[in-house]
């Protein structure tokens, strides 16, 4: 069973921030960072 991975709260501001400026795909963002397209939606 693997662990869960756990972001720091400016990580998540940081992704976030790119994601509502809409300059990139989900797709594009969940590459750069390393995270699941659905996680950055949520």
């Amino acid at each position: 069973m693997t662990k869960r991975k756990n972001y720091s709260p400016e990580f998540e501001a940081k992704v976030a921030l790119e994601a509502i400026h809409e300059e990139m795909m989900l797709a594009e963002l969940s590459k750069k960072y390393g995270v699941h397209a659905t996680q950055i939606s949520t």
